[in-house]
């Protein structure tokens, strides 16, 4: 699965393994992460066109716009782990590396 591992996407997902199983809006990945929406909302959309991330609207009460919500399913929480670890693997040859040099 090719998906652009960007430091705002690392970000995001990141963002996913705190709660993995909750739905999550936007606005408060972009909070959490520091992204605005313009670089947020693209990188949801291709992990969600990548079947990492599954999307929902939620219904609202009369008078609010609806929002939508996004988490991680379960192919996106392998993935998302995969990848953290392999980045931590990474730093960790990195730092032993330079401790030899």
């Amino acid at each position: 699965m090719k998906l652009r591992l960007s430091p705002q996407t690392l970000s995001v997902l990141d963002a996913f393994l705190d709660a993995p199983k909750e739905w999550r809006y936007g606005y408060d990945i972009s909070r959490d992460t520091g992204l605005k929406s313009g670089t947020l909302y693209p990188i949801l959309m291709r992990m969600a066109e990548r079947k990492l991330l599954e999307t929902s609207w939620e219904t609202v009460e009369e008078g609010k716009p609806p929002r939508h919500l996004y988490r991680l399913t379960p192919d996106g929480m392998q993935f998302t782990r995969e990848h953290r670890r392999s980045r931590a693997t990474g730093l960790r040859r990195a730092a032993l590396g330079e401790a030899k040099g």
